[in-house]
């Protein structure tokens, strides 16, 4: 029951849409930059650089969003925000990545899936939605 009872009070507490954009915003510039340097030494081809981005984009989210990163991104830290499961647990490295293909997805679709944060009355993504997942506020 006690369980029960923080697991709710976690869930309660969710992050709006513009939190949660600013605090994706300084993970994709750091995660751009990152990417430049590496490619920049690398090769000079744009689509090298495209993959590698992804892939950079791809290990840090799914990391930092799962149990082993406690469930914050650097930008999501700043802002005390934390991503959980519906059930207040945390995600598992497979459950964070199935997240960011829903996060992919989100922005392929002319970023309606992101948008959706603003409003829906639980305040999920399309991605949040696909893994089962709370963005939320830590203190």
């Amino acid at each position: 029951m006690a369980a029960e009872a923080t697991a709710l009070g976690i869930t309660t507490n969710k992050a709006g849409f513009w939190i949660r954009t600013i605090a994706y915003l300084m993970d994709a510039i750091g995660v751009g930059i990152v990417s430049s340097v590496i490619s920049s030494m690398l090769s000079r081809d744009p689509t090298a650089s495209s993959s590698l981005n992804l892939l950079l984009g791809l290990a840090y989210f799914a990391y930092f969003w799962s149990a082993q990163g406690g469930g914050q991104t650097l930008g999501m830290r700043v802002f005390n925000l934390k991503v959980i499961r519906t059930d207040g647990s945390a995600l598992t490295l497979t459950q964070a990545l199935i997240r960011y293909v829903g996060l992919f997805v989100s922005f392929v679709c002319l970023a309606i899936g992101v948008i959706w944060v603003a409003f829906d009355a639980d305040k999920q993504g399309w991605h949040d939605k696909i893994a089962g997942t709370y963005v939320v506020r830590t203190k």
